[in-house]
């Protein structure tokens, strides 16, 4: 049975231009952000406090966050945080909620973050603290939930100890995500099904990439076995700098367009979202994989 609504997370201006080879300025950041927000997308992962050596995309956090609170006051801004000091970077820059990434991969954790996956969910776990004693959200992604690039399969009860482990932490949400992109819809419904069993109180989230052209196939499929909230990137692009051959997350518009085709509604205005899609594209200076931006609409207007 569909949901009525389904909560879109868009990523774009975080996973979507950390990918990228330019790096845009930040005024074209707070353009994009202010388009996104226009096309009715309230809730919005807009940077990383990371070491920005490692990710230079992303230099500029609280430059954009600064300029945020003025041109786009009131909305839920996401920033993504490591560690402690990322956290404490994030809350002085005046992010109203946190997400943290944690790898369910030793091989990963390492390669990705520089610690252990114990050591990830300490950080968390004193991470998630602090947030609360500062009043803002923070919720938790496992990343390589479905697969590793250096360990292949991640066996499903890792991932349930995992979930459980960060559970303690009290999230305000927790997120699985295919990070590069080898889940397929079977697996998406046995995980999400043995994580609502095991801890039904939680509110989850889904993230996909497209690397093998099964991310909208697992989105529904997320859908149909009860997330609550969809990870999504303008014009489906993206990946993970840190995981060969990560490509794109899925495009926002191609997921919002399947989302209300099928009755189920986001809040996003689709039209306006293929327009920035458009402006996205002209920004880059090159294509994006998203496939609703070249073919248009159908028919040529849809509700939201």
């Amino acid at each position: 049975m569909n949901p009525a609504r389904i909560e879109i997370v868009e990523v774009g201006p975080r996973d979507g231009l950390q990918s990228e080879s330019q790096v845009l300025p930040t005024a074209q950041k707070i353009e994009f952000i202010r388009r996104l927000v226009a096309a009715g997308l309230d809730r919005i992962e807009v940077a990383s406090f990371v070491n920005p050596k490692r990710v230079p995309q992303m230099a500029d956090a609280e430059a954009v966050l600064s300029a945020l609170a003025q041109a786009v006051p009131r909305k839920r801004f996401i920033g993504l945080v490591l560690n402690l000091k990322g956290f404490e970077r994030a809350r002085s820059a005046g992010c109203s909620e946190v997400g943290m990434a944690i790898a369910a991969s030793e091989s990963f954790s390492q390669r990705n973050q520089g610690c252990s996956v114990e050591e990830a969910v300490q950080s968390w776990l004193q991470i998630a603290q602090a947030a609360r004693a500062a009043g803002m959200r923070a919720q938790l992604t496992i990343s390589t939930a479905f697969g590793c690039p250096f360990e292949g399969e991640v066996p499903q009860d890792r991932v349930v100890r995992l979930a459980e482990r960060v559970a303690s932490g009290q999230p305000d949400e927790i997120a699985v995500a295919d990070t590069i992109g080898v889940a397929v819809p079977s697996q998406v419904t046995d995980l999400l099904g043995t994580l609502r069993t095991a801890i039904p109180q939680m509110k989850w989230r889904a993230h996909f990439h497209n690397t093998r052209n099964t991310g909208l196939a697992n989105a529904w499929a997320a859908v149909q076995a009860g997330a609550a909230a969809l990870d999504a990137s303008c014009g489906g692009i993206g990946g993970c700098p840190f995981a060969p051959a990560a490509t794109g997350n899925i495009p926002t518009e191609d997921l919002i367009y399947m989302l209300h085709r099928a009755g189920i509604h986001t809040g996003v205005d689709l039209p306006g979202l293929l327009d920035t899609s458009r402006w996205l594209q002209a920004t880059l200076e090159h294509a994006v994989p998203g496939m609703l931006v070249k073919a248009g609409l159908f028919p040529a207007t849809t509700p939201n």
